[in-house]
C-alpha cells in the first residue's frame, strides 16, 4: 500500500513539474511598463493572456521600469535575470536614450551587455527596436535606428524592428503626452510582438 501511494505521489509530483510554466522576461521602459494605464492592460500582460489562450504554459514577468535608459538597464539586469530565470528575454530599451540624445554607440554597448548576459545565462533573446522622430536630425536618427539590426545580427537574436509600428500613425492611440500608448493601443502592440515571436521563436508555439 505504501508503495502504491509512493508511486502515485511521484506521478503527481511529475505532473506538477511538467505543468510548471516557462518564463518570458520583458525588460523595457515605460513603453512596456504600462505607463498611465493599469498593469494588466499593458502589452506584456496581454501577451501572457494570449499565450495561455493558445494553451502555451508561459508566465510573463514584466520587469520594465519607467524612465529606464540602457545604462540603467545594464546595471539592473544581472539581479533581475537571477531573480527571474527566463527561457526568453524580451529586451525593449533605448527610447529614453534617444529622447535624451545620448550617443547611439553607448546605447549599443549597453544593449550588447544585456543581451550577452541573458544569453550566457541560457536565455533566448528577442530584441525590440524603437525609432526617433525626424526632428532629431538624420544623422542621429539613422545612427540610432542602425543599432538594433546590428545587435540582432551580432547576437543572432529574434527581432521586432519598431515597438510602436502598429499604432504610430494614429494619434488617438497615444496619451496626452503623445509618447505613451493608450490601453486601446496595447493589444495591437502585443500582436506585433506576437507575430514576430511566431515567425522567429517557433519553439514557443510547438
Amino acid at each position: 500500500m505504501r508503495l502504491i501511494f509512493g508511486i502515485a505521489a511521484c506521478v503527481l509530483s511529475g505532473s506538477v513539474l511538467a505543468a510548471k510554466p516557462q518564463t518570458i522576461l520583458v525588460f523595457g521602459d515605460s513603453l512596456s511598463a504600462g505607463y498611465g494605464i493599469k498593469s494588466e492592460q499593458a502589452w506584456p500582460a496581454l501577451l501572457e493572456a494570449e499565450l495561455k489562450r493558445q494553451g502555451k504554459a508561459f508566465s510573463v514577468v514584466n520587469a520594465s521600469l519607467s524612465g529606464e535608459t540602457t545604462a540603467g538597464g545594464r546595471s539592473r539586469f544581472p539581479a533581475i535575470s537571477q531573480k527571474y530565470p527566463a527561457q526568453l528575454v524580451i529586451v525593449a530599451l533605448g527610447a529614453n536614450d534617444g529622447l535624451r540624445g545620448l550617443p547611439p554607440k553607448m546605447m549599443q554597448d549597453n544593449l550588447a551587455n544585456i543581451i550577452s548576459t541573458a544569453q550566457a545565462a541560457g536565455s533566448k533573446v528577442h530584441l525590440v527596436g524603437i525609432q526617433m522622430p525626424p526632428n532629431y536630425g538624420p544623422q542621429f536618427t539613422q545612427a540610432f535606428a542602425a543599432t538594433y539590426p546590428a545587435l540582432t545580427q551580432q547576437f543572432k537574436t529574434s527581432f521586432t524592428p519598431f515597438l510602436l509600428a502598429p499604432v504610430i500613425q494614429n494619434n488617438t492611440m497615444f496619451q496626452a503626452d503623445q509618447l505613451h500608448p493608450t490601453a486601446k493601443a496595447q493589444p495591437l502592440i502585443m500582436q506585433g510582438i506576437l507575430n514576430d515571436l511566431q515567425k522567429q521563436q517557433k519553439w514557443i508555439f510547438k
